[in-house]
């Protein structure tokens, strides 16, 4: 990995805030990076198969609007799905 600081050059502040900062060794187990990197990755890329009973009309709607994008049904119901519940607030009935 390269050391994007390489070439960094410190202005008398910042060289004084360094220098009074303790020594400090950081050591990075790239092991351990690349493990947890996979763990993310897994987590992130899984995906679950569900059912689910929705209104015919609500179903024509959203293939309606899913081939006006140019999508699949199912991958427009998929998007609308996760933009819902990646917020952080509930959605309203």
């Amino acid at each position: 990995m390269k050391n994007p600081f390489k070439n960094l050059q410190l202005d008398p502040y910042e060289q004084e805030i360094e220098h009074n900062l303790p020594d400090i060794t950081l050591k990075q187990d790239q092991t351990l990076v690349d493990q947890l990197a996979g763990y993310a990755q897994h987590t992130l890329a899984r995906k679950k198969n569900i059912n689910i009973r929705l209104p015919e009309k609500t179903l024509i709607k959203l293939k309606i609007q899913a081939s006006q994008l140019g999508l699949p049904y199912q991958t427009y119901i998929s998007a609308v799905l996760h933009q819902v519940g990646a917020k952080n607030n509930f959605f309203r009935i």
